[in-house]
């Protein structure tokens, strides 16, 4: 074979073997870049979703928990604290916290222990002692001695239906007591019929919301 027919030989091989080593090297290339994104994207939508998970989490929380000036009276642990009273029903709840013991004496004289246990997703507009103490003592006995009136009022307490602090910040609702009670505010500062105030709200038990006031509420019939 001539030298120039070998020469000739060689290139035409160069030119077959180029293309595939070239191609080989382009695909690598691509699997790698490809293998790189899919790990990046996957990456950033794992750190998304963290995120996204933390701030619900953070957020519902803070969203969802009791506040007011007397919320630092609450047992910090045991059937009285928060996590406690959210595993009763609102009767038995409200027993286990000292500042309700004169409404809790007031709901059994008037026999709405059950009733108020039994009942579900409703609000309570718990009185505290104080709250109580306000009324003068002839007038308060004299309410804890007639059934009838009692109830009435106590029943005025209660709202059918869970409220939301959201739902407090101008609202009109209707009571077990068949008249409505009006509530108003806004953050944590609120108020029920202008008067009573919410010093421990969004308290939760396990069939009710409780926003505990400091004063009596009275229906106005």
């Amino acid at each position: 074979m001539s030298t120039r027919m070998r020469r000739t030989a060689v290139v035409l091989a160069a030119a077959t073997v180029l293309p595939f080593a070239l191609s080989a090297c382009s695909d690598s290339g691509s699997d790698s870049s490809s293998s790189k994104d899919d790990k990046g994207s996957a990456a950033s939508a794992s750190a998304s979703t963290s995120d996204d998970g933390m701030n619900d989490a953070t957020g519902g929380a803070a969203a969802d928990a009791p506040f007011g000036s007397a919320c630092g009276t609450v047992p910090k642990s045991g059937a009285g604290s928060f996590d406690g009273m959210a595993k009763d029903p609102v009767a038995t709840a409200a027993s286990n916290n000292p500042a309700l013991s004169t409404l809790v004496s007031a709901v059994k004289k008037a026999g709405l222990v059950d009733t108020l246990n039994n009942a579900q997703n409703i609000t309570v507009f718990a009185p505290t002692n104080d709250a109580f103490a306000k009324i003068p003592k002839a007038t308060l006995d004299k309410v804890l001695n007639d059934k009838a009136q009692l109830t009435k009022i106590l029943t005025y307490h209660v709202v059918g239906q869970k409220l939301t602090p959201k739902d407090l910040e101008k609202g009109s609702f209707d009571t077990l007591e068949k008249s409505k009670v009006m509530t108003a505010g806004s953050g944590e500062s609120y108020t029920v019929n202008d008067s009573a105030k919410v010093v421990c709200g969004n308290v939760k038990t396990s069939n009710a919301n409780v926003y505990i006031i400091d004063s009596v509420l009275m229906p106005t019939s």
